[in-house]
């Protein structure tokens, strides 16, 4: 099975990044949990891959720190105990960006990992870069059931009718809200606005007393969601589904709605603006300053222990500006990665800690510890789920919307190689419509503008 052991051109990939970085001047943004306790060990000097007699080593690198550190920490011990010819070493690599630029970096070394967990926007660059095997492979080998996956998620990452990786962590954006809040203001504490003129009624009755109404960080994920739950796509051939895509399309009529919308509660001084994505909001919303944020359904847990039951949080839809058949919020998150420079032997190992991760035991263990919602239909039936649910009603509401959101392009989210480089502008975009320095179209077009020159010189470095 030479397919398993084709080794990659460090001369190749060496200029492949070179180019990306170099001449493209790709940079990358992130979004997701970053701070806090470290999962795992650190540092690239451990990860080299090895095998010791009759033991199966495999080193996966994550991008999980604090709480949900320690829940994969857990995970794997649980796996290596009842695996005795496997050992899952696991190293946390920083941030989501960290540890794909470490990866970019380790390709075609020895101090490349086994597999490798990567956000979701990462999944055009890497099945670029020649150096995976498709976990279709594996599935086609033993005829494994996928059937039993969630649809939606697993089609994220299927594209040419391949699916290139294992899901592990999903997520999408809800509205988290302050239930005693909207009780004071006479709103409805189990009725969260999910239009955008309910949301600004709701901001405007809430903003008093020296609390602001909403604080939604400037993240681009929010802006390619507004698009989605429109039942638009954000770049053009099926959202980079069809064939590779050529022109980012968030400055159509649709990005530009979701924007002017937005800029609108700023300047009524009912949503608060601060350039940057941080944990600002979170922590605005857990002092009781603002009455809403958006976040990632991965940061309920931590959400509900840094509120400390001070107030009843309350969690609603993404919000969109009418009613469309055709809508609904994408899948976020992570997937994992075998690398193909690995032993076919080490290969099939990653591939059985990858199913082991997939059972639904385990994403039971993973779903309530860190709010990411399950990959696996059969999660739902177990009673630790169940008794989650009912202690904390909040965990339904992100499971309840990607059931509620329709599948097609649109929801399935945008593959682009140069995806984060075109997060990154759009923030920038973002942050100047909402300052007053560009109206929302003309902060949108130039973001595009930049964007649509980076996805040229992508796709032409692949040639």
């Amino acid at each position: 099975m030479n397919k398993f052991q084709r080794k990659v051109s460090v001369p190749i990939y060496t200029m492949f990044i070179l180019l990306l970085f170099g001449i493209f001047g790709i940079s990358y943004t992130i979004w997701g949990n970053q701070s806090g306790v470290r999962g795992g060990k650190a540092g690239a000097a451990e990860a080299v891959s090895e095998s010791t007699v009759g033991v199966t080593k495999v080193v996966w690198w994550h991008a999980m720190s604090g709480e949900n550190g320690k829940v994969v920490d857990k995970l794997v011990s649980a796996f290596n105990a009842s695996h005795k010819d496997m050992k899952v070493e696991a190293v946390y690599q920083g941030s989501y960006y960290d540890s794909l630029t470490k990866l970019k970096a380790s390709i075609g070394t020895t101090i490349a990992p086994t597999m490798a967990q990567v956000y979701d926007i990462g999944t055009r660059f890497m099945i670029d870069s020649k150096a995976i095997t498709p976990i279709q492979t594996f599935i086609d080998q033993e005829k494994y059931d996928t059937s039993q996956m969630d649809e939606a998620i697993i089609n994220y990452y299927t594209v040419d009718n391949t699916l290139f990786s294992m899901p592990f962590n999903a997520s999408n954006p809800i509205l988290y809200y302050n239930k005693d809040l909207f009780t004071a203001a006479g709103l409805n504490p189990d009725q969260p606005p999910v239009l955008y003129e309910d949301v600004k009624k709701a901001a405007t009755k809430l903003t008093k007393g020296g609390v602001t109404g909403a604080y939604f960080g400037t993240h681009s994920w929010y802006m390619e969601q507004f698009v989605a739950n429109q039942g638009a796509e954000w770049v053009n051939n099926g959202n980079g589904r069809d064939g590779l895509a050529t022109d980012w399309q968030l400055n159509g009529a649709e990005g530009v709605k979701a924007l002017a919308w937005w800029k609108e509660l700023v300047d009524n001084n009912v949503a608060t603006y601060s350039a940057g994505k941080g944990d600002t909001s979170k922590k605005a919303f857990a002092e009781g300053k603002v009455a809403m944020i958006f976040d990632t359904t991965a940061a309920l847990r931590d959400i509900l222990d840094s509120v400390e039951g001070k107030f009843e949080v309350g969690t609603g839809f993404f919000p969109k500006p009418a009613e469309t058949e055709s809508g609904g919020v994408g899948v976020g998150g992570g997937s994992n990665w075998i690398l193909n420079s690995k032993s076919e032997e080490e290969q099939q190992a990653a591939w059985t800690f990858m199913k082991f991760l997939s059972e639904p035991e385990q994403q039971a263990i993973f779903h309530v510890n860190t709010g990411y919602f399950p990959i696996t239909k059969k999660t739902y039936e177990l009673p630790i789920v169940q008794e989650n649910m009912k202690k904390y009603p909040q965990f339904k509401t992100a499971i309840e919307q990607h059931h509620a959101s329709k599948l097609n392009k649109a929801t399935l989210g945008g593959v682009l190689g140069v995806y984060p480089d075109a997060r990154k502008l759009t923030e920038e975009a973002v942050n100047q419509a909402l300052s007053g320095q560009q109206s929302p179209q003309a902060a949108l077009d130039a973001a595009a503008a930049e964007i649509n020159a980076k996805i040229a010189a992508y796709n032409q470095a692949l040639k």
